[in-house]
């Protein structure tokens, strides 16, 4: 329940919607939408489609081809994923050849069952950081390994910056670097 609470409010946020809007979006009251991004109530079987439609509902990375070649084409360890879901949306050749399968077949999946304890940890303090704000700083962190066979994480520096699609969607854009790469103005957590 924390989790749909957290990932709820977190896509809402995202998109840039007040709680009155996706109420009237999900066909309930604004109190309900709170209620539910609180953690205090659930919705109902019947409701849970329709918020489940919303969370998953994709970004349009076909408009943003230009950032996808961008990322495709880097020779460092990158990807870029939606910052709602953590759908894939592109990987560099550097980054797959991490990988134990094809970034193709990875497309539109969530990465976030692969995620290190690192990982979701600097996930949980996103929002005292400030991540949801305009202005919204880079962050890194640094990672151990988790040898998983589909995506392994490799350890080192991660790198995590914001960058918005041209449909408004909020996208991530995840880079490993060596401690000399480190772009200044980052927040280090």
């Amino acid at each position: 329940m924390p989790e749909l609470a957290r990932v709820l409010r977190r896509t809402r946020l995202l998109r840039g919607m007040k709680q009155s809007h996706l109420a009237e979006l999900l066909s309930v009251t604004q109190a309900t939408v709170c209620r539910w991004e609180r953690g205090t109530h659930r919705p109902s079987e019947a409701q849970m489609p329709a918020v489940m439609a919303f969370i998953a509902a994709p970004s349009a990375p076909v408009r943003d081809a230009a950032l996808k070649r961008l990322v495709e084409s880097s020779v460092r360890r990158v990807h870029l994923i939606c910052d709602a879901t953590h759908q894939l949306l592109a990987a560099s050749a550097a980054r797959e050849a991490d990988w134990g399968v094809p970034a193709s077949t990875l497309l539109g999946r969530t990465l976030w069952p692969f995620a290190s304890p690192e990982i979701r940890a600097a996930e949980s303090r996103l929002e005292a950081l400030g991540w949801f704000e305009a202005s919204a700083p880079a962050i890194t962190f640094h990672t151990d390994a988790i040898p998983n066979p589909v995506v392994p994480i490799v350890p080192g520096l991660v790198l995590w910056e914001r960058v918005r699609l041209e449909d408004g969607e909020e996208a991530r854009l995840v880079s490993t670097l060596s401690a000399d790469q480190l772009p200044s103005g980052v927040v280090r957590i």
